[in-house]
């Protein structure tokens, strides 16, 4: 071999062998969020981690793969005491900028009985590892003690799960679990129905007899259901397709005898009775601990229903949108709203004949999707910037 090439090769191990170090210090570092954040705050304890944590959505298990960059609120605290009255929604957005990556810093601590779930008492500690945000749970003293064998009768069990966090307030949704808005198309096909009334009514009230038929299973004695009159079609934007109706609660009645028919009489009342109106049981159930999440899937839809109201001008207001099952929505996700921009004329450059010209769409604020049917779902306003409206679009974050 020549001198210059012996001379070549000795320099190229060289930086090589030189450059090792420099890529190890490197690979060691934290990431850039996590550098910004430390600037600003302690740094968080560093925390070994021997393998990926899995993430639940729910039922649903995947594997936690590389999440993008998760952005912490510039004045996220280190450690958080979980409060009665929090939801998630709350503490997620406390220490990200975009909530929706929760599911990204969550870890699961599989020492913990239901580590999914939150209690008043929790402290939820922010440490970093692989480089990574994560949160972990430090359960408090009654949370311990639900592993206790002593603490496992159902009735106790029932009652330690309703003390979790929800991730939206019950409360806001409270209304709609008891007076159904929207009925999904196929969902009218299976609801029992009222056929006549005592003395042949065509108009019954409060404290009359009702006779219904069409039940999947024979109601009991003393069940409650709420009548709903059957109101106007709801049709996707997008194709004309019908896809559910308004459903217009009347009232609640409660069964006096089984059979076909069934008796039942009605308890109160908020509008006249009639034949034919249907009936729904009363006990309709919501899993509200979720994970505020993105959808797996693009979604690209519309606000096609808002309850109680025309338009939306803050939060806490239920809408329905044209997007479920199908489209890959699961509870727990997020969409943005926006409001659709609007057609307006130009005659400053069209001379006589008026240019049309739509305008941008903006946005309006946010909505957490909480009950899905096949092509419709509900969601809960979770912030509104400006007014909402029917027809505004939704969008995948």
């Amino acid at each position: 071999m020549s001198r210059p090439m012996r001379i070549a090769q000795q320099i190229s191990l060289v930086l090589i062998s030189g450059s090792l170090p420099l890529l190890a210090a490197c690979a060691g570092n934290p990431a850039p969020t996590a550098q910004a954040n430390s600037a600003q705050f302690p740094q968080p304890v560093q925390v070994a981690q021997t393998q990926p944590a899995p993430r639940r959505y729910g039922q649903v298990t995947t594997a936690v793969a590389d999440p993008a960059p998760v952005r912490l609120t510039s004045n996220h605290p280190d450690q958080y005491l979980v409060q009665q009255g929090d939801t998630l929604w709350d503490i997620s957005t406390m220490f990200l900028e975009d909530p929706w990556f929760w599911p990204e810093i969550w870890f699961v601590n599989e020492q913990i009985e239901n580590p999914h779930l939150i209690y008043p008492g929790d402290i939820l500690k922010l440490v970093w590892m692989d480089g990574r945000p994560r949160i972990i749970i430090e359960p408090g003293d009654r949370r311990v003690q639900r592993g206790d064998p002593i603490r496992v009768s159902p009735r106790i069990r029932y009652a330690d799960l309703d003390e979790a966090i929800t991730t939206i307030p019950y409360g806001a949704i409270k209304a709609f679990l008891s007076r159904p808005s929207v009925l999904p198309a196929d969902q009218i096909k299976s609801m029992p129905y009222i056929l006549s009334s005592k003395d042949n009514h065509l108009i019954s009230g409060s404290g009359n007899t009702i006779y219904a038929r069409g039940f999947s299973t024979p109601p009991e004695i003393g069940e409650v259901f709420n009548v709903v009159q059957i109101g106007e079609e709801l049709r996707d934007p997008d194709d004309n397709t019908l896809i559910g109706y308004d459903g217009v609660y009347a009232g609640e009645a409660r069964t006096t005898r089984t059979g076909d028919p069934a008796s039942l009489v009605l308890v109160t009342t908020t509008r006249e009775v009639l034949n034919g109106n249907r009936l729904l049981r009363d006990n309709q159930t919501l899993p509200l601990n979720f994970f505020p999440s993105a959808p797996a899937r693009q979604i690209d839809g519309s606000i096609i229903n808002i309850l109680d109201a025309i338009s939306v001008t803050g939060s806490n207001q239920i809408v329905v949108i044209n997007r479920g099952a199908r489209h890959g929505i699961e509870e727990g996700n997020l969409l943005i709203i926006l409001h659709k921009g609007e057609v307006v004329s130009d005659r400053f450059e069209g001379g006589i004949f008026d240019e049309k010209v739509t305008l941008p769409d903006e946005p309006a604020g946010m909505m957490m999707v909480f009950k899905i049917f096949d092509r419709i779902s509900y969601g809960l306003i979770v912030e509104a910037t400006r007014e909402i409206r029917k027809y505004d679009l939704v969008l995948s974050p």
